[in-house]
């Protein structure tokens, strides 16, 4: 039944989480296994603690935490690959740590593609470096992957007591810096095709409406002082487009802990220490002088603005372009009259008219059929947008709204809620399932993440694996099967040094992690470190902490983790592209694994 099972998850026919299922029917019905045994997998606390997990890392991309730290890696890099390639491998090792390295990974990739492109580098020499960093992660705290609480679960199955927090970090340290290392010289290996022209079916950028509508120099971000006569009155009152052609995009305003984007509804009371966000017709000449004089007695002071027309907002400032159709009852009225903020919270900055953008005189402008409007505004009402095919139709949306965090301005309680879980978890004053669900509930609790999307975040088809193959352990002791593999291996090598065990033991886990699931290795291996320990009447932790290694060196094969798997299309890799450069780092973990291991978890 196993062989059989290992074959499925080779050839992935049926899907994983099916032979799972299948597993748990048929062990009952070969009577090795009770029905109870074959479904206890469902109330271990690792399955628990897995799923909060998951939960957890939802919200931190929720918030926008994974997303900040890819920009401060973008201003760090600069234009150096070698810089870029550690800060990034750096980052994602750091973020995966605390949450599902997959998840990383993928919120990684539209990141790297993007530094790939603006560097003129091919992708290939960032997405392998960006999949190792994930699987490194793995190896630096006990909750960073499934297989590291899959072996502490058999531990404390064994009545042994469990890892601590930080008992792997040393060794994933140690192997992180050799990994960064090792990817600066191993890069040249990979993929080196020039990509400075794949531009053809690329989604259109915020840049790219910036641009096509000239919005260039229009952008203004004014402070509101503590005298200044606008403090006080609704936007509605203030009429600044009528008056002055001034269109208010948006408000930032400090409130506690964080700054948050207000919307610019009439109905808005502007109050001191605002912050503008307003689009201005260019003037000339005299004319800037005196405009500068009517925003100083208004009381507004100019602030520096860090990118071209609110960019730097982009997390929360989105753009789209609508289309006029022939039947709108739009067609015939002026942007000012068409009152689409009052209706749509968006406000229109652009009008293009076939390929000629109009500037000048741009709110008395009569639309007509065919017209192209750009609107902006905050991102949960340009996605409203698509749900409209009345007056008009939303015709493309940026490419920034991938990255787009829907609560952001819950980043510093999604921080928090991670402390306080991390904190739990290393002082040991709950168990860290408890840790874990105390941590969800926080996020919840601080409006971080929703239940819909809590119960989204959750891989369940890992979970259901997981799960799934636990029963293998228990039919494998009683048929003797973890005995025969035992004595298999002590055959082989028992007679040599600890060293030289501790070696196979990793080769063999790696070997079959290079054909199945991480997750399933460590299931399938774990009580066999365990047996082997007892045999030799050694600690079982030096075994167990070798597994856990071994199985999270999933470097080998594009399927022998998800971490691979998705980035082996951005990557434009073979599978023997993972072989050339993951055998050899395997090696390298290995030697690491065999040499510090003994040191921090003693043989006797």
């Amino acid at each position: 039944m196993l062989a059989a099972c290992v074959g499925m998850f080779v050839l992935n026919k049926p899907r994983m989480d099916v032979v799972a299922l299948l597993v748990i029917v048929v062990l009952p019905l070969t009577g090795i296994v009770t029905v109870s045994e074959a479904l206890a997998g469902f109330s271990d606390a690792n399955i628990l603690l897995i799923a909060a997990l998951f939960v957890m890392g939802a919200g931190l991309a929720r918030t926008g935490i994974a997303l900040r730290l890819s920009d401060l890696l973008i201003r760090r890099a600069g234009t150096s690959e070698a810089r870029l390639l550690v800060f990034l491998m750096l980052a994602v090792a750091g973020l995966g740590s605390v949450m599902s390295s997959t998840g990383v990974v993928a919120i990684f990739i539209p990141v790297a593609l993007s530094l790939a492109e603006r560097l003129r580098i091919a992708p290939g020499r960032l997405m392998m470096p960006l999949s190792f960093a994930g699987l490194i992660s793995g190896m630096l705290t006990l909750v960073a992957t499934a297989p590291n609480m899959v072996v502490d679960s058999a531990l404390t199955q064994e009545g042994f007591g469990g890892f601590q927090f930080f008992s792997f970090t040393p060794i994933g340290l140690v192997i992180l810096v050799v990994g960064v290392i090792y990817m600066l010289f191993a890069r040249h290996l990979l993929k080196t095709k020039d990509v400075t022209a794949e531009n053809a079916g690329k989604r259109r950028t915020l840049a790219d409406f910036i641009e096509d509508y000239q919005l260039n120099g229009r952008e203004y971000c004014l402070r509101v002082l503590a005298f200044s006569p606008v403090a006080g009155k609704k936007l509605k009152d203030l009429d600044a487009q009528r008056t002055y052609g001034a269109k208010i995009v948006a408000v930032e305003r400090r409130s506690r802990m964080v700054t948050e984007l207000v919307e610019a509804t009439g109905e808005l009371v502007i109050e001191a220490d605002d912050v503008l966000l307003v689009d201005l017709p260019p003037v000339k000449g005299a004319e800037t002088e005196a405009r500068a004089g009517r925003l100083r007695d208004a009381g507004l002071e100019a602030l520096p603005l860090q990118g071209a027309y609110f960019t730097d907002q982009s997390r929360e400032v989105g753009m789209a372009e609508i289309l006029i159709p022939p039947n709108s009852s739009l067609i015939g009225q002026s942007i000012i009259g068409m009152e689409f903020r009052k209706v749509h919270r968006l406000t229109v900055i652009g009008l293009r008219r076939g390929r000629h953008a109009i500037v000048d005189g741009l709110l008395a402008e009569k639309l007509r059929a065919g017209d192209t409007l750009l609107v902006i505004g905050k991102w949960t009402s340009i996605m409203d947008l698509q749900s409209q095919n009345g007056d008009f139709l939303t015709l493309s949306l940026p490419a920034e709204m991938d990255q787009v965090a829907p609560a952001q301005s819950r980043a510093p309680y999604a921080l928090a809620s991670l402390g306080v879980m991390i904190l739990l978890m290393v002082t040991g004053l709950v168990p860290n399932v408890i840790a874990a669900l105390i941590g969800c509930l926080l996020m919840g609790a601080f409006r971080c993440i929703d239940m819909t999307t809590a119960y989204k975040s959750i891989q369940w088809s890992i979970l259901l694996l997981i799960v799934g193959v636990m029963p293998f352990a228990v039919a494998l002791e009683r048929t003797g099967g973890i005995e025969l593999a035992v004595n298999g291996l002590l055959h082989l090598v028992g007679d040599a040094g600890p060293g030289i065990l501790l070696g196979s033991l990793f080769l063999l886990t790696a070997g079959i992690g290079m054909f199945i699931s991480n997750t399933a290795t460590a299931i399938l291996m774990a009580p066999i470190a365990l047996s082997i320990a007892a045999h030799l009447g050694a600690s079982p932790y030096p075994f167990a902490m070798t597994v856990a290694i071994a199985a999270s060196a999933a470097f080998m094969t594009p399927i022998s983790s998800p971490v691979n798997t998705l980035v082996l299309e951005p990557g434009r890799y073979s599978f023997g592209d993972f072989v050339k450069v993951g055998v050899p780092f395997t090696l390298i973990v290995l030697l690491i694994c065999v040499f510090l291991v003994p040191i921090l978890f003693p043989l006797y």
